[in-house]
Parts: structure tokens; C-alpha cells; sequence
């Protein structure tokens, strides 16, 4: 249950960063810093969910695709928050593209970096235990 928990917030915390960078980087996506909580969760959850959704659409159909999947994913869930939040604002079809790519892949590298930071001392004395 923890683990979940953690890997919830380490989500949540992932697509948060990546959010907020493609606001800063592209002109076209704006989010109402009052809605950046409830921004990130609705896309978040909607990730979460359409995630495993498409990977077994994409591998009954287009085995092919699979790898592309975090991408589409990552457009759906923007399309989903955009339509159901006032707070995301996204304009233009290169605005789109570009959000899609800078999201997936800041939330991919704190994906990836952030469990280091915030876990750390959890696992240095996970790593101590298996070294005795």
C-alpha cells in the first residue's frame, strides 16, 4: 500500500514538473496557477487509467505502436484535462505537439530522478542491508 502511495506521489509530483515547464517553455500552454493541483490530477489520473487502456488496444491491433504509447497517452491526457478543466489553456496544433513531447519526457526524467532526491535514505538503508 505504500508503495502505490509513493509511486501515486512520485506521479503526481512527475507530471506536476512537467506541466509547469511547458508553461514556462511554450507560449501557447497556459495553466491558471489556481488550478495547477486540480490541473495535475485530473491529467494524471487520466494517464494512469488510459495508459493500460491503450497498450491493450495497441497490442491487439498495432503491435507496433507500443512504443509510441507513453506519447499518445500523454496527448490524451492533456486533451481530457484541457477539455474538462477551465484551468489548462492550449493553443495551436504545433502548441499541441510540443506540450505533448515536453511533458512526457520532464515527467519521464523526474520519473526517473526524483525517487533518488525523495527516497533516498530509504534506499541507502535498503542497499546497506543486502551489502551485509
Amino acid at each position: 500500500m505504500i508503495r502505490l502511495l509513493a509511486s501515486g506521489c512520485l506521479h503526481l509530483l512527475a507530471n506536476g514538473a512537467g506541466l509547469i515547464i511547458a508553461t514556462l517553455v511554450l507560449p501557447g500552454f497556459s495553466i491558471d496557477a489556481v488550478s495547477l493541483v486540480t490541473v495535475t490530477v485530473i491529467f494524471t489520473v487520466v494517464e494512469v487509467v488510459a495508459g493500460p487502456l491503450l497498450i491493450s488496444i495497441s497490442l491487439k491491433n498495432v503491435p507496433a505502436l507500443t512504443g509510441g504509447i507513453a506519447l499518445v497517452t500523454t496527448l490524451v491526457g492533456l486533451l481530457v484535462t484541457d477539455t474538462l478543466s477551465d484551468g489548462l489553456n492550449i493553443s495551436g496544433i504545433s502548441t499541441w505537439v510540443l506540450a505533448s513531447l515536453i511533458v512526457w519526457l520532464c515527467a519521464l526524467i523526474a520519473g526517473l530522478v526524483l525517487p533518488l532526491v525523495l527516497f533516498k535514505k530509504a534506499l541507502d538503508t535498503r542497499g546497506g542491508k543486502k551489502g551485509r
